[in-house]
């Protein structure tokens, strides 16, 4: 078989372009609906994935582009994400991305409370960058604690990325998040439902990385 696109960027925009045309051709999608940087972070989501599912399971509250093309700072809630975010354009935005998870104090408090290392990572993260960019794709403990520093008055997050995969307070964290997010008026996207994970995370925030920085 005959490989008519061999660059990568060759392949990446015929991907968006078969990603969009099916999009367009959806009866359930509504592409008005959505603003250019929500639209950029779906059809990236779904280049990560090759589901389209998640065209129909992310929500957005407020402007989830607005943030983006400010120096700041980017926290996630693994190493996998931090690997992931696009080096070049946080660097070109004057933007920095960090990872508590791995550090050994954050290991020492999660031991000394009797909590996980995920709420122990994102306590840490808000005393030093209450209105950071907070990735979560992993972990739905780190966004229940995330959503409580909100309430209590000791976060507000520039952005919210929550899109942790699995079973276990999965989806009702997602639930809490778009609650509390909304209510506090917290820019966000979230994944409904048990669908997720860093690469999505990663997904999504290069997106909206790349929209900014031009790309």
């Amino acid at each position: 078989m005959k490989n008519i696109f061999n660059k990568p960027y060759e392949i990446e925009n015929e991907s968006m372009r078969i990603i969009e045309g099916e999009l367009r051709d959806s009866p359930s999608f509504h592409m008005e609906r959505f603003s250019e940087a929500e639209l950029a972070v779906i059809k990236r989501v779904i280049h990560a994935s090759a589901d389209f599912e998640f065209a129909e399971n992310i929500r957005f509250v407020g402007d989830v582009g607005a943030v983006l093309g400010f120096p700041g700072t980017v926290i996630s809630d693994t190493n996998m994400i931090l690997a992931g975010v696009s080096k070049p354009a946080l660097s070109k935005l004057a933007m920095e991305a960090v990872c508590f998870m791995g550090e050994p104090e954050v290991a020492k408090v999660a031991k000394e409370k009797g909590i996980t290392r995920a709420v122990a990572s994102m306590e840490r993260a808000v005393s030093l960058y209450p209105e950071g960019i907070y990735l979560i794709g992993n972990a739905p403990t780190a966004l229940i604690r995330l959503c409580e520093l909100i309430e209590e008055g000791k976060a507000r997050p520039s952005l919210v990325v929550g899109v942790p995969v699995g079973f276990v307070n999965v989806v009702e964290s997602k639930e809490y998040a778009l609650s509390v997010c909304s209510e506090h008026g917290v820019p966000t996207m979230i994944s409904m439902g048990r669908k997720g994970g860093s690469t999505i995370a990663v997904a999504a925030m290069n997106a909206l990385l790349y929209r900014a920085a031009g790309r």
